[in-house]
């Protein structure tokens, strides 16, 4: 009796976990459907005089990153593989992982990610909104967001990822502003829905980014107390998707520029599509 009680509890539990797991699929299927909704449907193309008047760096940015007539899509879906890093600096626990995003900057992303191998097998989501990873598919292992913090500091990761990925959202207009900071360093400040994120992109003479550096509001340190901390990845590998030439090969940490650099995402991306929505 006590067996099929203990059998009976356990079903019930596995049903409530699967259950659990089903609906995060569904509500990250959900903010993908409205990502892509803020695609625009009939976007103008790009020409090099609207770039005109920025500073030298971004200029040569944006005549790199964009060719002319491209269609100016702010939505892209992309394919990636490569290694998370889950530990630190002096011991990094890579695991292998592929994953998909849609970047939707400034409104949002999803990362969908699966990682690990074995005992370590584990898969979830991250988003503006939240945070959450399972363990084999059934064992809730991170699930946090929903606040403040996580909010502004997704707003950082995926306003960067913007800049070298979905450049035409970066664009200047009425929430988008470009300063110089250097001979070959620009910097872009993004805000949107009362908050506001600045990025760094250094480029070489012809252009090209090779990394973007910013403060980012984060945890990611001995005192687990969020605070602006450096923030950046190194970009290369550049390849030529729709018009738009954009790194397939990106190297990205915490306390980007010290000692204490950490590269916990190193990705290799397959595959970038900026899907079209009817008029």
């Amino acid at each position: 009796m006590i067996l099929i009680w203990v059998m009976g509890c356990t079903c019930i539990c596995l049903a409530g976990l699967i259950g659990w797991r089903q609906f995060d699929h569904h509500v990250d299927r959900v903010e993908m459907e409205r990502l892509l909704a803020t695609q625009p449907a009939d976007p103008a193309h790009f020409d090099a005089d609207i770039v005109a008047d920025l500073p030298e760096p971004a200029r040569r940015f944006f005549t790199f990153a964009i060719s002319e007539g491209t269609p100016l899509y702010t939505v892209a879906n992309l394919e990636m593989a490569g290694q998370f890093g889950m530990g630190d600096t002096g011991a990094p626990g890579y695991i292998p992982m592929v994953a998909t995003q849609v970047l939707a900057a400034p409104h949002g992303f999803v990362w969908t990610m699966s990682a690990g191998n074995g005992a370590m097998r584990m898969a979830g989501s991250d988003s503006a909104s939240w945070t959450r990873f399972w363990l084999f598919g059934l064992v809730p292992v991170a699930r946090f967001g929903g606040d403040r913090d996580h909010t502004r500091s997704a707003f950082g990761r995926y306003v960067a990822e913007a800049v070298f990925w979905t450049p035409a959202a970066v664009l200047p207009g009425p929430n988008v502003t470009w300063e110089a900071v250097s001979g070959n360093t620009a910097r872009m400040t993004m805000r949107h829905a009362g908050l506001e994120q600045a990025v760094d992109v250094t480029v070489a003479e012809n252009g090209q980014p090779l990394y973007v550096a910013f403060q980012r509001w984060s945890d990611a340190n001995p005192e687990k107390v969020h605070r602006l901390q450096p923030f950046g990845g190194y970009l290369s590998e550049f390849r030529d998707f729709g018009g738009f030439r954009l790194p397939t090969h990106v190297e990205a940490g915490n306390h980007f520029e010290t000692e204490t650099y950490f590269p916990f995402f190193i990705a290799d991306v397959s595959e970038i599509t900026f899907p079209q929505i009817d008029p």
